[in-house]
């Protein structure tokens, strides 16, 4: 079948896109860079032809609360309405693991208001609710830093690898849509702290990771289990330990 992958030139569209095609399906990556915009509508309707499936896993290019959110509305509709136009029968869209328990967070509020038009929509939908990724380490550790020292909370944690979420995406994609939503996340759930005391070593990074109950995650305080899916979610296979050996992040 026909899918569109939009956001198909990234991080995991472009390995569902590969994915997908090693499947046999016609997988078609639909980006900026190919030539498809959803703010502007620019491409989209030629894009979405004959289309069966369209997963949406593009992201904003400013995370600023006010842009995100825009950002999220403004392609979330336009892509819904090139899906009613092109008759596409099933809309997938790639979101967070707990987008309703922290409201600070612009990331998330923005995330969970494109959730809703997704769902009050008359497309048959699926959301998948992924925790955060392997590849995004570095970068939460960055963001949480404070000269050499790294903040973390002591509550619990279960990334996973991109590659698995572009497995799960590709399975919900090819099945019937679910009108609600799918949780994945990593095989291990390990506290935050922990996590990155012991991933940034393995990264050959020196700073150190502090515990700090009140530490905030993008704006956010976390629960216990702000950032980790209920039971039921379906679960990857690969460790950090792992992805690291396979992908030779490691020092």
């Amino acid at each position: 079948m026909k899918i569109v992958v939009v956001g198909g030139t990234g991080l995991i569209g472009s390995k569902l896109v590969a994915k997908l095609r090693e499947q046999g399906h016609d997988a078609v990556p639909a980006s900026p860079k190919t030539g498809v915009n959803t703010i502007t509508g620019e491409g989209l309707a030629e894009a979405l032809a004959g289309a069966s499936v369209v997963v949406d896993v593009a992201n904003a290019p400013s995370w600023e609360d006010e842009a995100v959110l825009e950002f999220f509305k403004t392609s979330t509709r336009n892509l819904l309405a090139a899906d009613a136009a092109a008759g596409v029968g099933h809309h997938v869209a790639l979101s967070i693991v707990g987008t309703d328990r922290l409201p600070e967070n612009g990331y998330f509020r923005a995330k969970l208001a494109q959730e809703k038009l997704i769902e009050d929509s008359s497309i048959p939908f699926s959301i998948v609710h992924a925790t955060q990724f392997f590849e995004f380490v570095k970068g939460i550790a960055d963001s949480a830093a404070d000269g050499d020292t790294v903040r973390m909370a002591p509550v619990l944690f279960q990334p996973m690898a991109g590659d698995e979420v572009a497995e799960a995406l590709g399975r919900v994609s090819v099945g019937s849509p679910v009108n609600g939503r799918v949780e994945i996340a990593g095989p291990e759930q390990l506290r935050m702290d922990e996590f990155f005391r012991n991933a940034l070593a393995a990264l050959g990074d020196p700073r150190e990771v502090a515990t700090d109950p009140h530490a905030r995650y993008f704006g956010s305080e976390l629960d216990e289990r702000s950032l980790v899916p209920d039971d039921g979610a379906v679960l990857g296979e690969i460790k950090y330990a792992d992805w690291l050996d396979r992908t030779g992040s490691g020092r």
